[in-house]
């Protein structure tokens, strides 16, 4: 993984000492709290309904075994013994004391991490496929160009008061695991007909208040061009944004008002004045390459016979090797998912317990290293499979090991009520209650892949527009409603969730998802996916079933 340089760290240091400054003006007085909202929010500081909230980077998702530890660290001195891991691959801290914000910064400048652009209307954290490296279907490590790209970005002064937030995903594979079309620029890295290597550039997707699925504005983008040509998106962006209303300043908009032609024009212009003057040459692209080389990998993993032996001797380790565990490229070995989705746990939780010990397998097992997932879990990539069993005891002593990854139970959270000031419903309790609804497992497997995804207002900060079945909390004279939609993916075949019907009342609600999971089983064709089934039968079959009982 990336190591900083001296100007990384000292350009991090600094920025910690610049918001310890702002930080006792303010609570001296000497800054109001307009003046303190621009600062702090640069450096990741939120106030929510109980408490400030902080949200720290996680570059493309990609953690050290110290960085972990640190976070452990963290979470039991200066919060509730706990963090979450978001959906852009960030961690957050729930319960941190404003005047202790500073000294947090500081010890994770220790460990070469930060939270800086992690809020605000600047270029936020780019993200990328958790299995970035290892998976079989990859073209090409997205990682040193997400790394390239967040140097960019990294304090960028053009674009420091954006119209709004920012967010760049890349994918490298053919399965688009990162989100891409979900994103103000997607990329993908994809081959031309004379075989050669380059971007596919997708620009104005979202989520949030109006979801919208990106569009291609350049087919084939050399990599040498890649900064350059992004710089002339957001440039365009900045110039033409609108500023005069937040719902409808994000890029998605002005390119549904302008059209993809008009903005395609607008971008080819600037780009021609300015394409060689962020050209990337061979040189640059392969030492930060380097710095993502793969590890010693033992030649002979696939040779042991003891990992089939234990997937006879083991239904239950079987169980989780199936659900919990994906594909490498490498033969005998596999990335492992370490759930955040125990029943009984808020989803995308983990304790400094659990961070400790996840910092201590990935020693032991995945060469130091960890993953965060857009779904709010995380991954060791680099597993023997032979070391596949000790690996699942030991997860599975600390309520890591819940064989959900992908089924209904693995379901993307937003805080709700329980902490966001901007909340309209609760989702942490929902999401409970499905769990405990959907408590059989073998009739969760049966159920195969389906992605629930619960936010807690319009922001729509859990995804909801995308999930297969999406729930969105609504107030209604004071009350708790939820909406539902159908159909949603953020995949390769990105789609919107259509609307079910009217919201359901919040006793409602987990009944409506087990009448939705009732008629899939019940229209389902062989091997369909829930997916597949609502695309065929359409939503009619789901809402007569919904509204029937409610």
């Amino acid at each position: 993984m990336y190591q900083y340089t001296q100007d990384d760290q000292t350009l991090i240091d600094e920025r910690v000492a610049q918001f310890r400054g702002q930080t006792e003006r303010f609570l001296k007085g000497e800054l109001d709290g307009d003046q303190f909202r621009a600062l702090r929010l640069m450096n990741g500081l939120y106030i929510q309904t109980h408490a400030p909230m902080l949200r720290v980077a996680g570059p493309y998702g990609l953690l050290s075994s110290r960085q972990l530890r640190k976070l452990a660290e963290i979470a039991r001195k200066y919060d509730k013994g706990y963090c979450h891991f978001t959906t852009r691959q960030n961690i957050q801290y729930n319960w941190p004391k404003l005047e202790e914000v500073p000294d947090i910064l500081a010890e994770l400048a220790e460990v070469q991490m930060h939270a800086i652009q992690t809020s605000g209307n600047c270029m936020r954290n780019t993200t990328t496929d958790p299995l970035s490296g290892v998976c079989k279907d990859e073209i090409e490590d997205p990682r040193p160009y997400c790394e390239i790209i967040r140097q960019w970005t990294t304090l960028h002064p053009e674009f420091a008061f954006l119209p709004r937030k920012f967010k760049i995903a890349v994918s490298g594979a053919l399965h688009d695991r990162a989100a891409t079309q979900f994103h103000d620029i997607g990329l993908h890295l994809v081959k031309n007909d004379a075989g050669e290597i380059g971007f596919k550039v997708f620009v104005g997707g979202g989520l949030g208040r109006t979801p919208v699925i990106g569009q291609v504005i350049r087919p084939f983008l050399e990599k040498k061009h890649l900064l350059s040509y992004l710089e002339a998106i957001v440039r365009i962006y900045n110039l033409f944004g609108r500023r005069d209303n937040k719902y409808k300043a994000r890029i998605k908009i002005l390119v549904k008002e302008e059209g993809l032609e008009k903005i395609t024009e607008l971008v080819e212009q600037e780009w021609q004045l300015n394409k060689d003057s962020l050209e990337l040459s061979d040189e640059r692209i392969e030492s930060i390459k380097a710095q993502f080389a793969p590890p010693a990998y033992e030649t002979d993993a696939d040779l042991d016979g003891s990992f089939n032996d234990r997937l006879q001797d083991n239904p239950t380790f079987a169980t989780w090797v199936q659900q919990n565990t994906a594909d490498h490229r490498v033969p005998g070995y596999r990335a492992a998912f370490i759930s955040l989705k125990a029943p009984d746990a808020p989803p995308g939780d983990i304790t400094d317990a659990q961070l400790d010990l996840v910092a201590d397998l990935a020693d032991r097992f995945s060469f130091g290293e960890v993953r965060s997932t857009h779904r709010q879990n995380l991954v060791l990539t680099d597993v023997k499979q032979t070391d596949l069993f000790t690996l699942w005891q030991a997860l599975d002593a600390a309520n890591l090991a819940t064989p959900n990854i992908g089924s209904a139970t693995d379901i993307i959270c937003c805080p709700g009520l329980d902490f966001c000031s901007l909340a309209n419903a609760g989702s942490i309790g929902i999401t409970r209650e499905i769990n405990h609804a959907l408590d059989d497992l073998d009739y969760l497997h049966d159920l195969g892949d389906i992605k629930i995804n619960i936010s807690g207002c319009m922001n729509g900060c859990a995804h909801q527009s995308v999930g297969h079945i999406g729930i969105l909390g609504v107030d209604k004279k004071g009350e708790e409603w939820y909406q539902i939609t159908l159909g949603g993916s953020s995949e390769n075949d990105a789609a919107i969730g259509e609307r079910l019907g009217p919201a359901v009342a919040k006793d409602q609600i987990t009944r409506a998802v087990q009448d939705i999971l009732d008629v899939y089983i019940k229209q389902r064709q062989e091997g369909e996916s829930f997916l597949h089934t609502v695309k065929r039968v359409g939503i009619t079959p789901f809402k007569e079933q919904v509204y029937a009982n409610h």
